[in-house]
C-alpha cells in the first residue's frame, strides 16, 4: 500500500533577502525573456514539481533522458525540460555565465549557471519521446518551428514566482498541497488529470477511481499550455467551478497546475505521475489514450490506447506512486448509468457523444443532453463557444504574387459589409506592410515575423468577434499553421489558396516584379528563387483562370456559409 510522504519538498527559491541582493545583480547580467513554455517549466523547477532536477537539464542529462527516460543520476525522468534560445543569443553566452531569466514584462525570476551549451538533434529528439518526426503532433510542430536551435542547461536559483492574477485561490504549490493533505489527515490521494471540462463520464471514472483505491480525490486540471484548439482554460476552470458540489466536499479538492503539456502520450503519462508524486499524491487515474494528441499524418492515433498505462505499470515503483487505470466510460441506455466500456454486454444500447460531436453542437446551437454533461457545464461553455453565426472568424487568403488575393479579398470584404452584422477589417500584405512593418525587409525570417503580425491581428479581431480578411502571400506552411493556431484560440479560421499558375502570375504582372526576379535585380522573391509550399488541405481552393471575380468571392461566400459561419439569403 502506497504511503504519501508528506515532509516539504526541495525547492529552488534562495532566502527573501537573498533574492533582493540578487535581483539587484541580476540587473546587470545577460538576460533571457521566457517563452510561455518556459515559464510553465520554470515554476514547477523552482516549486519543487520538478523534483530531482534541480534546473534545465544538461546536454549528458538531455542524451539519457531522450534515449532511456533516465536521469545521469539513475532517477526515471522522461520528458526533456531545456532552456532552448535563438542562435543569436546563444553566440553571446558561453559556460560558466550566469543569465537572468526574465518573464514576458521583463521581471527577473531566476538566474541560470550556464553549465552546458549545444545543438539538439531535434529528429532525434522527435523520434524519441513522440515517436515520430511527424509535424502533425503539436510538440513536434513545436520543437521544430518554434522552439529555439540551440539549448542551455544548467542549475536554476529561483527568486520569485511568475505572477498568476487568475484563480490565485485554486494554485496550489507541491508544498502547499502536501500541508493541506497534512492537515486534513489525508492519507490516500488519487490525482485527476485533465485539459478538457468536466462531463458526466469523467465524474463517474473519478468517483470509481477513489473508491477502487479508497482514496480522497484531487482534480488537477493543466492551465498552462495545453494542445492548440483546447478549451481555454478561463472557461474549464469556470467548468470545474459549478461541478464542484456534485462531488463530497470533505473528500474532494480542485486545484491548479500550471504545466506545459506536451502531449507525450506514454511518456508524458509517466511524467505526470511524478509530478503528482512531488505534489504529495498517492495515486493517479489513466485513462484511455492519456496525454494523446490526436492523429498523425497519415490520419491514424499516435499512440495505442492503453500504451500509457502499460508504460506506467512499467515503471509504477520507479515513479512512487499507484496508477488507477481506466477503460473509457459510456452511457449505456437501458440502466441510465455510465460503464466501464469493457463490462457493457453484447446488445446493449451505448450512447456517446465524441468531442467532435460536442463541439458541432456548440457551433451550431444544438443540444447537449443532461446524460451527457451538466446543464451548468454546457452555459459555461456556450458562453464562450456560442453558435457560428455568432463567432468571429479569419479568413485567410494564400497565394503567389499576382494570383488574384487581394482582388477577391477585397470583393470579399465588400458583400460581407454588404450583409452586415459584424465589423469586417481587411488586413491586405501590401497595406499591413506599410503601417505595421514597414522596417522588415523580405528575408524569410522577415516575411514570417510579417505573416505573424498579420496572424495576431486577425486573431485579436477573430477573439472579439469580428472579422478578418488577410491577403498576404504568405509561402511557409509552418508560418501559415501558426496564424491558424492563434486565431483558432477564439473562433474558425478558413484557409483560402488562391492556386493560380505561376505561369498566369507572371503574365498579369502589371509592376514587372517577375520579370525583374528573372533577371536576378530582386532577390528571394516567391516562385522564382524563393519557394512557395502549396497547402496541402486549405478549406477551399479557388481557380482564377477563365474565372471572374465574383464567382471567386461567392465561392469563398458558400464555403462560409456551409460552415455556418454566415447566412446568405
Amino acid at each position: 500500500m502506497t504511503q504519501p510522504n508528506l515532509a516539504p519538498i526541495p525547492e529552488l527559491y534562495v532566502s527573501a533577502d537573498s533574492a533582493q541582493k540578487l535581483k539587484t545583480e541580476a540587473g546587470n547580467m545577460p538576460s533571457w525573456d521566457l517563452t510561455p513554455r518556459q515559464i510553465c517549466d520554470l515554476e514547477l523547477l523552482m516549486n519543487g514539481g520538478f523534483y530531482p532536477l534541480k534546473g534545465f537539464l544538461t546536454e549528458a542529462d538531455y542524451n539519457s533522458v531522450v534515449e532511456d527516460m533516465h536521469l545521469t543520476t539513475g532517477d526515471i525522468w522522461p520528458i526533456p525540460v531545456n532552456l532552448d534560445v535563438s542562435q543569436d543569443f546563444a553566440d553571446k553566452i558561453e559556460p560558466g555565465q550566469d543569465i537572468a531569466l526574465r518573464d514576458q514584462e521583463g521581471v527577473i525570476l531566476a538566474i541560470l549557471s550556464v553549465t552546458d551549451k549545444w545543438v539538439p538533434n531535434k529528429a532525434h529528439e522527435a523520434e524519441q519521446v513522440f515517436g515520430a518526426d511527424d509535424l502533425a503532433h503539436p510538440a513536434v510542430n513545436y520543437l521544430h518551428n518554434t522552439a529555439g536551435p540551440v539549448y542551455l542547461g544548467g542549475p536554476i536559483t529561483g527568486i520569485q514566482p511568475p505572477t498568476h492574477y487568475d484563480f490565485r485561490g485554486r494554485r496550489d504549490t507541491p508544498n502547499e498541497l502536501r500541508a493541506y493533505f497534512r492537515k486534513l489527515g489525508w492519507r490516500r490521494i488519487v490525482a485527476f488529470q485533465t485539459r478538457n471540462p468536466l462531463h458526466r463520464a469523467h465524474q463517474e471514472l473519478t468517483f470509481r477511481a477513489a473508491r477502487e483505491a479508497q482514496a480522497n480525490l484531487l482534480i488537477h486540471p493543466v492551465v498552462g499550455m495545453t494542445k492548440p484548439g483546447d478549451v481555454d482554460h478561463f472557461t474549464r476552470v469556470r467548468c470545474y467551478e459549478a461541478v464542484l458540489d456534485k462531488y463530497p466536499a470533505a473528500t474532494t479538492h480542485l486545484s491548479l497546475l500550471n504545466l506545459a503539456m506536451r502531449m507525450a502520450g506514454p511518456r508524458e503519462a509517466v511524467w505526470h505521475g511524478i509530478i503528482r508524486r512531488n505534489h504529495g499524491l498517492t495515486h493517479m487515474i489513466v485513462g484511455r489514450d492519456h496525454a494523446g494528441p490526436g492523429k498523425n499524418s497519415k490520419g491514424e492515433d499516435f499512440y495505442d490506447p492503453y500504451a500509457a498505462q502499460e508504460l506506467f505499470r512499467k515503471y509504477q515503483d520507479e515513479i512512487g506512486i499507484e496508477m488507477v487505470d481506466f477503460k473509457q466510460m459510456v452511457y449505456v441506455q437501458e440502466r441510465a448509468q455510465y460503464e466501464p466500456r469493457d463490462e457493457v454486454e453484447d446488445g446493449a444500447t451505448i450512447l456517446d457523444i465524441s468531442g467532435t460531436e460536442l463541439r458541432r453542437r456548440l457551433r451550431e446551437g444544438l443540444e447537449i443532453p443532461e446524460w451527457f454533461s451538466f446543464p451548468e457545464v454546457v452555459t459555461q461553455l456556450r458562453r464562450t463557444s456560442p453558435p457560428r453565426n455568432k463567432q468571429g472568424f479569419t479568413v485567410f487568403f494564400t497565394g503567389l504574387s499576382g494570383s488574384g488575393k487581394s482582388t477577391i479579398a477585397n470583393a470579399l470584404m465588400v458583400k460581407l459589409m454588404e450583409m452586415g452584422g459584424r465589423p469586417v477589417t481587411l488586413l491586405d500584405g501590401d497595406v499591413v506592410r506599410k503601417h505595421l512593418s514597414s522596417e522588415l525587409g523580405f528575408s524569410k525570417e522577415h516575411r514570417d515575423i510579417n505573416i505573424k503580425r498579420i496572424g495576431f491581428v486577425a486573431s485579436e479581431i477573430t477573439k472579439n468577434g469580428g472579422i478578418a480578411i488577410c491577403a498576404p502571400i504568405a509561402p511557409y506552411t509552418a508560418t501559415r499553421r501558426a496564424v491558424r493556431e492563434m486565431v483558432e484560440a477564439g473562433g474558425a479560421f478558413i484557409e483560402v489558396h488562391v492556386a493560380t499558375t505561376l505561369e498566369e502570375c507572371e503574365r498579369r504582372d502589371r509592376k514587372g516584379l517577375y520579370k525583374l526576379a528573372r533577371e536576378g535585380k530582386i532577390k528571394e522573391f516567391t516562385g522564382i528563387s524563393d519557394p512557395y509550399e502549396e497547402p496541402v488541405n486549405p478549406e477551399l481552393r479557388v481557380q482564377t483562370e477563365g474565372v471572374d471575380v465574383d464567382h471567386a468571392a461567392q465561392q469563398v461566400l458558400l464555403k462560409l456559409e456551409g460552415m455556418g459561419l454566415i447566412g446568405l439569403k
